[in-house]
């Protein structure tokens, strides 16, 4: 029999599978899809030499695990630089300029990082209600925390933004790297240690039930397999939990309530492929990395700047990303790209190369982009990382308990955490 069953090779399943079969443990690493990473996922470019990312693209900050581990994976970061830029109308008429500063909202978040206790937990908006703000300094803040948190701000929990706060602030996260050889190099390193520690690797295997009892556990397959181990690290993302698409025999009871006290949030991107014309037409976005329009479909955009690349990544997330009809946001988001950059929709049509669009709420083996707290529920992640019987033990991002909800960082932390856990139950049967 088996030691551990790691259900799921997302970077925090990798990360535990590789720890515990490195530490000498009979593993086996259970993925549904046809490849590793998970909300991971690079694809070659059409025409630069970047990779282009359909799921996590930043390095947040520094943090020290994730550093580490790009680093030994010899990969390369580089950090992301530029303007930002904000699309105002004035009498009709649109123009890209400096995004101008928002006392408003600055001091707004300043409160929101020092919260005084006993500070009530209110969502976002509630909180925001509570402080008079102009119009413009509401809509400012709530387009921010729905966008990075692919939140609805009626909902999102005022602690888990000032714990994200003091987190993002520890690792320098308003410093954004990507990795030049393309995300997907990490969880593929990954999976080359587990291996060459000894490791079992199954993919195109979507987990179905889960039997266990303490001490033993019994994993089922789509495809007809069973596994059977001493316990099972279980990675999979918390859409499928919530979804029930794993079938438990018993139901770890606390663990489902738990992780239904969580929300799985809704975000959608399009990365436009340009030929290299564009950047001679449309010179306005040189030296540009991010561009905000708050009143438009999608609202953000990002370049690869000061990477050389004519793509150009469009981002819509929290409740306006559970509005608008998805599948057709590569055209909607072509006619804003125009808008902003002034022209008509047939001349940036010329210069297209291709479009990448994945939408990761449809997506079976994620049903969402990734885990925001509502208001109430900051134990929830406490509560999701503690094992079962010593027999199951959960990882990944919405598992994370440092205030890193959402980030490659925060699953690996788990992937980290859940793997010393098994190892030290495994001690304590001896």
């Amino acid at each position: 029999m088996n030691d551990v069953i790691v259900v799921g090779a997302g970077i925090s399943g990798l990360a535990a599978a590789r720890r515990l079969a490195e530490a000498g443990l009979q593993v086996v690493l259970i993925e549904a899809r046809d490849r590793a990473g998970g909300r991971i996922y690079t694809v070659p470019p059409a025409v630069g030499e970047l990779p282009v990312e359909l799921g996590a693209e930043f390095v947040h900050g520094l943090p020290p695990e994730l550093i580490h581990l790009i680093e030994e994976a010899g990969l390369t970061r580089f950090e992301l630089g530029g303007e930002t830029l904000c699309f105002r109308k004035d009498h009709g008429v649109g123009r890209l300029e400096p995004c101008a500063g928002q006392p408003e909202v600055d001091q707004l978040f300043n409160e929101l990082a020092h919260l005084e206790p006993p500070q009530e937990d209110l969502s976002f908006s509630e909180f925001v209600a509570q402080r008079g703000l102009s119009p413009e300094a509401t809509a400012r803040a709530t387009n921010f925390v729905e966008g990075f948190n692919a939140a609805d701000a009626t909902r999102i929990s005022i602690h888990s933004i000032e714990r994200q706060q003091a987190a993002e602030d520890a690792i320098s996260g308003d410093r954004l790297f990507r990795v030049e050889e393309g995300y997907a190099r990490v969880p593929e390193f990954l999976l080359q240690r587990f291996l060459e520690a000894g490791g079992r690797w199954v993919a195109s295997a979507p987990v179905r039930t889960i039997t266990w009892k303490p001490g033993k556990v019994e994993v089922a397959t789509g495809t007809d397999q069973v596994f059977e181990a001493a316990a099972a690290v279980i990675t999979v993302s918390l859409g499928v939990l919530q979804a029930r698409r794993i079938a438990f025999v018993p139901q770890p009871v606390e663990i489902l309530a738990a992780a239904d006290r969580l929300v799985m949030g809704t975000a959608a991107r399009v990365a436009y492929e340009f030929d290299r014309g564009f950047w001679s037409l449309f010179s306005k976005l040189r030296g540009v990395s991010f561009v905000f329009a708050p009143d438009l479909i999608p609202p953000t955009w990002w370049t690869t700047d000061p990477w050389p690349d004519s793509t150009l990544t469009a981002w819509l997330a929290g409740r306006r990303a559970d509005q608008v009809n998805l599948t057709e946001l590569p055209e909607t988001g072509l006619a804003t790209l125009a808008a902003l950059l002034g022209c008509e929709l047939p001349e940036l049509r010329k210069h297209l190369v291709r479009w990448h669009h994945y939408d990761w709420k449809n997506d079976v083996y994620s049903l969402g982009s990734y885990t925001y707290v509502p208001r109430g529920a900051i134990r929830a992640s406490d509560d999701l990382s503690a094992p079962v019987e010593k027999t199951l033990f959960f990882a990944g991002e919405h598992t994370d308990t440092s205030g890193h909800w959402g980030t490659v960082h925060g699953a690996l932390r788990s992937g980290y955490r859940v793997a010393e856990q098994v190892r030290l139950s495994q001690i304590s049967k001896q």
